[in-house]
Order: structure tokens, then sequence, then C-alpha cells
């Protein structure tokens, strides 16, 4: 992993010279803390490993990566004023920090910065990055859509809620991806391979973020475990719970549900042991496993430096890692 720790290192290193903190504060300074406060930076290193897979050279491929990363950043702080949520890699989210319409209007200054910086790309490849950054744009405000509409659903389906996760999470990260490649000098069937790759790992990665919103721990994790839990959201644990659970445990977790006053600690450890009564615990893991094997598929078809090969499916099995 030494070269994805060295162009981890490249993104950090670019986005601290980065001047993000401008006039009036009001609106750059949550944009400064968001981008500050850490990150696992995985799309902007996923566009420059992609790029280095075909080309040496990678320098054309660093603005447009930063254009992702701050594109999903954008994304965190409206996504976190949708949920409510209190705490963001362990540090308070710009809602709770400064408030909700600061929040929202420096979202929106976000995304106009990360189309500066994939605007940087020369006219060549700005024609064929820019269609595919708007389409995965619009994929994630899809996703999202079918996130907060299942909320009010009793009957959403595991394929369903696959689907939502592919855009709300996986898009992107593969959009990265191939990106990075086309960048690169990639042709479109390579890209495309390395496009089913990021959709593949980005379903497994957000099959994992809802493991550890219920099974991991808050400092590993960066965010409070149970949000899910307590919000009722529809996640790979609970529609199979709702399905594989009958009798007494069916109408429990149902009650749950339902109720609109309890106590946070006792659904929290009510719902989990719901979930281990019934085994999805079990069943996220393997469905995880399943994706990463999928994605493993997808690489293996891609021509390109084998070392930088090796890397990425290296960075893919670190998703997986701490469930297994």
């Amino acid at each position: 992993m030494q070269r994805i720790t060295e162009l981890q290192n490249k993104v950090e290193q670019t986005l601290a010279e980065q001047a993000f903190a401008n006039s009036p504060m009001g609106l750059y300074e949550p944009i400064d803390y968001i981008m500050g406060i850490g990150g696992k930076r995985i799309r902007p290193v996923l566009c420059l490993a992609a790029c280095e897979l075909f080309n040496d050279d990678i320098s054309q491929a660093l603005q447009p990566a930063l254009g992702f990363e701050i594109f999903h950043n954008f994304t965190l702080l409206h996504d976190d004023v949708m949920d409510n949520a209190l705490v963001r890699r362990n540090q308070p989210t710009v809602h709770i920090k400064w408030d909700t319409n600061t929040a929202i209007l420096s979202g929106d200054a976000m995304l106009i910065k990360a189309y500066q910086y994939i605007a940087k790309l020369p006219a060549p490849l700005l024609s064929a990055i820019l269609p595919l950054f708007n389409q995965t744009a619009l994929e994630v405000c899809e996703g999202q859509q079918y996130d907060m509409e299942f909320e009010k659903r009793d009957d959403v389906s595991i394929d369903e809620y696959i689907e939502m996760i592919r855009l709300k999470t996986a898009v992107l990260l593969a959009a990265s991806l191939k990106g990075g490649a086309l960048i690169g000098g990639a042709n479109e069937t390579q890209a495309q391979l390395l496009y089913q790759f990021g959709i593949n790992i980005g379903i497994g990665f957000q099959l994992q973020d809802d493991y550890l919103d219920s099974f991991g721990d808050t400092e590993s994790f960066g965010k409070a475990i149970g949000g899910d839990i307590l919000a009722n959201k529809k996640t790979f644990l609970l529609i199979n719970a709702l399905q594989l659970s009958s009798g007494k445990t069916h109408n429990q977790l149902k009650d749950w549900i339902q109720k609109d006053l309890f106590d946070a600690e006792e659904k929290i450890k009510s719902v989990k042991s719901i979930y281990q009564e019934v085994g999805v615990e079990e069943l996220i893991k393997n469905k995880m496993i399943y994706y990463y094997e999928e994605g493993m598929k997808a690489l293996e078809q891609v021509n390109g430096d084998e070392k930088i090969k090796i890397e990425l499916a290296g960075f893919a099995l670190k998703l997986i890692e701490r469930i297994r």
C-alpha cells in the first residue's frame, strides 16, 4: 500500500495548500472546517491511482481529483442536515457548529468549487470528464432522494436498497476511478472496467458503513453508533431483519420502529440483539465479501501498471478487513 499512502499524502498536502478560507468568512470558514477535519480521501486517491495505471504523469488528474473530494464533502454537509446528524469525523457537524442555513449555503458553494476544479482540465479531457461528473452528481442526488423516501415506506426490498446505495455512494467512487483512467489515456473499455470495480467496492463500502453504524465503535467510525437504528433507516440490516424475523421477535422489531418515545440506548441495544438473533450480522458480512469479489473480477481484466493494480486490490480489501 506504499503508493496509495503516497497518493493520500499528496492529496492532503495539496488540500492544505488550497485557500478555502476567504471572505465572507461565514460562507467559507465552514468549508475550510469540513475539508480540514480529515477523511479517508478515498475518491481523489482512486482518481490518481487510476490515472497512474496508464500514465506515470498524474499532474493533470490532481485538480479534478480534488473536485471529486470537494463534491463528496458537499454532499456530507447536506446529508448531515437532512439526517440531523450531530457528529462527523468525531467533530460537530457544520449545522451544529454554525447553523442549518450556513450548512446549506456553504454546501452550495462547495458544489460550485467542485466544478471549478473539474473545469481546470484541458478542453479535450474536459469534454469526456464533465458529462461523467454531471451524470454522477445527478445520480448521487437520486440516491439521496430514494434514501429519504425509503424512510416512509415499510416495503423496501433488498434490490431497491442496493440500487439506492449504488447511486448514493458507489457511483462517485466509480466515477473517480473512470475519470482518472480517462485522464491517464485509458480507452473506454478499460475505463469502464474500473468503473465496475468502483461500483462493486462502493456498494461494499456502504454495506460496511451500515454494519459499523450498528456494530462499530464511535472512535473508529467517526460518528455516533446506532444513528441508523434510532432513525429507523431502511438499511440492509433492518430490511433483512424485517423479512427474516417472525412471531414475537418480528413484533418487537416493528414495535421499536413505530415508537415515538423511547430510550435511545435501550432501542439500540434491543434492535442490535434482534439483528444478531435473526442472523443479519453474518448476512451483511457475506454480502460485502461478494461485492468485493465482483470488484476484483473487473479489476483483473484491466490492463495497466501491475503494481498499481495490486495496490488497488489491497485498498479494496481494507474495506472488508474490519468485519471479516
